[in-house]
């Protein structure tokens, strides 16, 4: 835990210094609504998000506005920039999500929206010449995996129906490109990623286990995207505005799938058969779906999305990930519910 602690602060240090310079935005300090800069966080994975940017839907909802996307390799990253008010609106992993809501001094924003559920997009995938073709055969060897991440959540429960613990095997805090990297060199056994990494690894690695089958035991997970308190409290239109964007961006993933792995094509540097086939790994929810009972929730009712994040902050307090999970109360306050279902119609 003390490593843990020592590279998120070493992690923090490069965010705040790289990011919050001179870059305060409409939930943050420095020139306020003079200072009409939207920050976005976003990852390289399949998902409407990466719509938005590409089409450009934000710089025509908000013309006021100067639109900045900043590219984060893990959660662990986007919590770091809200810690240090770099960011006002970022995707996130529901794991991130669960550890940023813990602790004496949760991180002061809440999930608007659910980008998607993870399924065979993320997975513990092992070299094949490593010669492990299981997950019980992972003991002693070497596993990497972006701490505080899905990612690592989902290995983390993998380990315990194989009913292995994290101190039986060699765990190993890496990012993605590192991941690819430690791979090719030998240095690693395993690693549980997800796309675009997770396309290469398999090349030369053996599946051993999905998110979809993590899922299915109990224990799914989620892509979210968490905005600031600060940005909810002083510009909730442009809350609005963004997430009808996303919406956009769900309808047509669920209407046009080729149209949308263009989209998403051209912001990986990949065609869009690759990124077609990487987009049909994932679960996409529609608009009506995001704002049901069973994930996010409506105005007054928070959806099953709290429950979810609960069960992840307990998971992550069994294996002392975390000092204390957040209460239901917290959680349920959590979830930004103004303005749903209509704000996604």
């Amino acid at each position: 835990m003390r490593r843990f602690n020592r590279v998120l602060g070493a992690l923090a240090a490069v965010v705040v210094v790289g990011l919050a310079a001179g870059c305060a935005g409409p939930g943050g300090g420095g020139g306020g609504d003079r200072d009409k800069t939207l920050r976005l966080a976003y990852q390289a994975f399949p998902s409407g998000d990466l719509i938005v940017k590409n089409q450009r839907w934000l710089e025509q909802a908000l013309p006021g506005y100067t639109i900045k996307w900043t590219k984060f390799e893990s959660g662990a990253s986007v919590n770091q920039a809200f810690l240090g008010d770099a960011v006002d609106i970022g995707a996130i992993g529901s794991s991130p999500v669960a550890r940023g809501l813990s602790g004496a001094s949760p991180i002061p924003y809440k999930v608007a929206f659910v980008l998607d559920v993870a399924g065979d997009n993320e997975a513990l995938v092992a070299r094949r010449a490593s010669g492990v073709s299981s997950v019980e055969q992972l003991r002693g060897r070497r596993v990497a995996t972006p701490f505080a991440s899905t990612a690592h959540y989902s290995l983390l429960a993998a380990l315990a129906k194989a009913r292995l613990s994290a101190s039986d095997v060699r765990l190993v805090d890496l990012q993605p490109q590192a991941i690819i990297a430690a791979w090719e060199r030998g240095d690693i056994d395993a690693a549980y990623t997800w796309l675009p990494t997770l396309d290469q690894l398999r090349g030369s690695g053996t599946t051993l286990v999905t998110s979809r089958t993590i899922a299915t035991d109990g224990k799914p997970t989620l892509d979210l995207a968490v905005v600031s308190d600060q940005l909810i409290a002083r510009h909730p239109e442009v809350v609005a505005a963004w997430r009808k964007a996303q919406s956009r961006a769900l309808e047509l993933i669920a209407r046009d799938r080729r149209a949308a792995a263009t989209h998403i094509g051209q912001e990986l540097n990949i065609g869009p058969d690759a990124a077609l086939a990487q987009l049909e790994q994932g679960v996409y929810l529609t608009p009506a779906q995001v704002a049901s009972p069973e994930w996010l929730g409506t105005d007054g009712n928070p959806g099953n999305l709290a429950n979810n994040l609960g069960s992840a902050a307990r998971f992550l307090l069994d294996q002392k990930q975390i000092d204390k999970a957040p209460t239901p109360e917290l959680l349920r306050g959590s979830l930004y519910l103004t303005g749903l279902p209509g704000e996604l119609q």
